[in-house]
């Protein structure tokens, strides 16, 4: 491992515990037993810090949704894609997920850009595979828009749910997850 990931993997414990805005680069130091100033000769600031681990999810995500539009099957199996990438995530690395979701607005500049642009494309891949399953009579038409809300939002929060249930086990999380979301809670009659 490299200075700077030993670095960016500190910082990503402390952000997560702390949040961004509470950490300081002194603090960061103190952790891993460097001098503050000789922080700066493996990154450029906190913000490069923050945008290394934003971006690397945001990478991963598009990089993913890539994978599942580029397969030629149906809506229920690339929206099956979708909840596994980020189940994978989630289990894998939580700090990352949980930094996503909390402090991506600090980012500036073309960090921030590069984020929304990414952010917003992936929505937007997502909303077509919705709406393709609606228009081929795989999902029962609801409003598109909760759809993707419902989806979302379980996926993005399921770091803090998960973080207290981890005796689940990521099969068993991936399927009912999965089956939640695609197939609902109540019994057929």
């Amino acid at each position: 491992m490299t200075r700077k990931q030993e670095i960016i993997d500190t910082a990503k414990t402390l952000f997560r515990e702390r949040g961004y805005k509470s950490v300081s680069m002194r603090d960061l130091a103190k952790v891993i037993d460097f001098k503050a100033a000789s922080l700066y000769n493996h990154i450029s600031s906190k913000e490069e810090i923050l945008a290394d681990i934003v971006l690397d999810v945001a990478r991963y995500f598009t990089h993913e949704m890539n994978i599942i539009k580029s397969l030629n099957v149906d809506a229920k199996t690339q929206l099956e894609g979708v909840i596994k990438h980020h189940v994978d995530l989630t289990i894998n690395n939580p700090e990352a997920i949980a930094i996503l979701n909390n402090d991506w607005m600090h980012l500036e500049g073309k960090h921030l850009e590069d984020f929304k642009m990414m952010r917003d494309t992936y929505e937007n891949d997502l909303r077509s595979i919705i709406t393709q399953g609606i228009e081929h009579k795989e999902i029962a038409f609801q409003n598109i828009d909760i759809i993707l809300f419902s989806i979302l939002s379980t996926l993005r929060t399921l770091h803090l749910w998960y973080r207290k249930r981890s005796d689940l086990s990521e099969n068993d999380l991936k399927k009912d997850i999965t089956d939640i979301l695609l197939k609902g809670i109540l019994v057929k009659s």
